[in-house]
């Protein structure tokens, strides 16, 4: 019964591909049996003696020992992958060849440690798919939103902002504007080390509302001020939409719809063509609904903000519960930003346990401000 081939000899008067052999390790050197692809019963033996031979690492992978020598019809080579035979040809080889061999099984050591270390990134970024769906990629897209530069935010947010005001009615002055600009100020002079220059512009609507956008541009709507009883409730609005871009939830979001596959290449530092994918994104950008989560970082991190810049931090919530229970749900405003009573009660926990200051007063009249809106006394308009 005919042994199965154990290498692969290539040679002259043998096909481009190599022919099967059969090899075995002598004292003296190798006998080599050649199987003819014609005929399985023909076979042609050769013998090498180890003087003739050179020996180095091959193969695709450098995991084969390869032998040459000049045999009788031209140079021969011959690939061993048997680890058995490769054995047997280490510990019957000469002095001689030992050079050879040990660099050869350097260049083997040296290909399966870059297998270890392709395989080892391989199932490192598997891990983070396998973690980034387990947790609905939450941790990656923060990890891509903190790669995107603050630039490319503010010209995404810039872009949608004046799309979205070209068709409004802005208000550039009046007591309405100055007001704003003072909360505004007070505000923002509070936060520390503030990467972002806060456009808020004063729209002309009777929607109870106002909205931030990436990148530090906020609108407020009239309808929110004449709603409001106080300068204090729409500071409290104010605060919360400021956080939401400080925190860039509007960024999170959009990253969020460019897809998982966007996420990971933002994350190991891809971002050609991002910016264009984010420009298509910005008619949606008015229609963002942040997550639960972000709308609670929203509103303690607001409240913290009225704290430090001294306003009385009360107002954030006695303008939704009101609203909320006069309105009974149907305020545009409440509709996107849900005021639960859960959600009230753990801003007054967290107000409770502030230390008391007292509030500095704004310099202006906020009756006169709602009058100049058109607003009746009592809260309604």
């Amino acid at each position: 019964m005919t042994s199965p081939p154990n290498a692969l000899c290539f040679g002259d008067e043998f096909p481009a591909n190599g022919a099967p052999c059969l090899v075995h390790v002598e004292a003296h050197g190798l006998t080599m049996i050649v199987l003819s692809d014609q005929d399985a019963g023909e076979r042609r033996s050769e013998s090498v003696p180890f003087s003739e031979l050179t020996v180095s690492a091959g193969g695709l992978d450098h995991d084969q020992l390869v032998a040459t020598w000049k045999g009788a019809t031209g140079e021969r080579t011959l690939y061993l992958k048997n680890p058995h035979v490769i054995r047997a040809f280490r510990q019957a080889a000469p002095d001689h060849l030992t050079i050879s061999l040990e660099r050869a099984a350097e260049q083997v050591r040296q290909v399966r440690q870059r297998h270890r270390i392709v395989w080892s990134i391989v199932g490192g970024m598997l891990l983070i798919v396998v973690l980034g769906l387990w947790f609905g990629s939450d941790l990656l897209v923060e990890l891509a939103v903190d790669r995107i530069p603050i630039e490319w935010e503010q010209k995404l947010g810039e872009s949608a902002y004046h799309d979205f005001l070209a068709r409004q009615e802005i208000m550039n002055e009046g007591l309405a504007v100055a007001a704003v600009k003072e909360m505004t100020h007070r505000l923002t002079a509070a936060i520390p080390e503030n990467p972002y220059t806060f456009e808020i512009t004063v729209v002309k609507s009777d929607v109870v509302n106002a909205f931030a956008l990436p990148g530090g541009y906020i609108v407020v709507f009239t309808g929110l001020m004449k709603k409001a009883e106080s300068p204090e409730e729409v500071s409290g609005v104010l605060a919360h939409e400021l956080n939401h871009v400080l925190q860039r939830h509007g960024l999170e979001r959009i990253v969020k719809q460019l897809g998982f596959t966007a996420v990971v290449s933002i994350v190991l530092g891809n971002q050609q063509g991002l910016g264009g994918v984010m420009k298509q994104l910005g008619v949606e950008l008015m229609t963002l609904k942040f997550g639960r989560a972000q709308e609670t970082e929203a509103d303690l991190t607001g409240l913290q903000l009225l704290y430090r810049a001294k306003i009385n931090p009360n107002g954030m919530i006695t303008f939704f519960q009101r609203l909320a229970k006069k309105d009974e749900g149907r305020v545009e405003w409440l509709s996107t930003h849900p005021m639960s009573s859960s959600r009230a009660d753990r801003l007054e926990a967290e107000i409770a346990g502030m230390p008391k200051q007292p509030p500095e007063p704004f310099t202006f009249d906020w009756t006169k401000v709602r009058a100049s809106l058109g607003a009746h006394s009592g809260g309604s308009p």
